[in-house]
């Protein structure tokens, strides 16, 4: 079996659903600058929202991805305006206690409403496999992968040639000459935040027919999450994209070659984390800050 082939098209499958995991994000902070701790509960909704589609009407995954990411979209747009936009100019603890509220909440009333009992959604090809010589690829995460390439890459053309893209970036560069420029800051701010829910929606529905589903899950997705982006370096979306691959190799690599090493994968996140903060502090394409 062609080992060194089948490790590359496994961490580069894992690769594409942690960029979609972490980008969203990413975003979120590097735009709007609040640390939503409540993003894994977006997954995590995102999942349920996938799997009692396809159990009450039969609803294949990716036609309801677009719906659930509409309706991600809405409500993280009303969670901003009820919410969000209150703490913006608070300290970041407010922000960081107000959005980790929010996921308890969240998690709370999922455990209410579908028990703790872990759910999946099958569709037919959850379980199939295609050969390429020696090497097999799961369908289910090649279709996952081409979802999240689809939807970065939507997310890079929406920043960089629609109008309200280059808004948000221009927020993000220097907020107070966007707001000279005329920029309405509270309405590009919803936006974004709503975007970054329908992608953590958009991570849940790929991930409910390649994993458990369990209202505890989204906190398991966050702390991974944070140590990509902190890897990638805070506020950058590229570099958010580079630490989601380098996590996925680093995985898979102990996944493959370290006795007992699917045991240890979980833990690869820290460690690598702790080595680029020591070798370089701002992580992979963070830019140092002066006061």
């Amino acid at each position: 079996m062609d080992f060194l082939g089948q490790f590359f098209v496994d961490a580069m499958l894992l690769g594409g659903l942690y960029t979609l995991m972490v980008i969203g994000l990413s975003l979120s902070f590097g735009i709007i600058r609040v640390i939503n701790f409540a993003h894994g509960e977006a997954i995590m909704l995102g999942a349920y929202a996938s799997f009692w589609a396809l159990h009450v009407s039969g609803m294949d995954p990716l036609l309801a991805l677009p719906l659930v990411m509409v309706a991600g979209l809405v409500v993280g747009f009303l969670i901003f305006r009820v919410a969000i936009r209150r703490v913006l100019d608070a300290p970041h603890i407010n922000q960081i206690l107000l959005t980790f509220g929010i996921g308890l909440v969240l998690q709370n009333v999922a455990l209410i409403a579908w028990t703790g009992d872990e759910r999946s959604a099958n569709p037919p090809y959850a379980f199939s496999s295609i050969m390429f010589g020696d090497i097999v690829i799961s369908v289910s995460r090649a279709i996952a992968f081409a979802m999240a390439v689809i939807l970065v890459g939507g997310l890079f053309f929406w920043l960089k040639r629609t109008e309200l893209g280059r808004a948000s970036r221009a927020l993000a560069e220097n907020g107070d000459a966007a707001r000279l420029m005329g920029i309405n800051v509270n309405a590009i701010y919803g936006l974004t935040f709503g975007i970054s829910a329908a992608l953590g929606a958009a991570t849940g529905v790929l991930m409910s027919f390649i994993g458990a589903i369990s209202p505890f899950m989204g906190f398991h997705m966050l702390v991974k999450g944070f140590a990509i982006i902190i890897l990638g370096g805070l506020g950058s979306i590229m570099g958010s994209v580079i630490g989601a691959f380098v996590l996925a190799f680093a995985e898979t690599w102990v996944a493959y070659y370290v006795p007992g090493g699917i045991g240890w994968a979980e833990g690869v996140a820290f460690a690598v984390l702790f080595v680029i903060l020591i070798v370089r502090p701002r992580g992979i394409l963070g830019q140092a800050v002066e006061e």
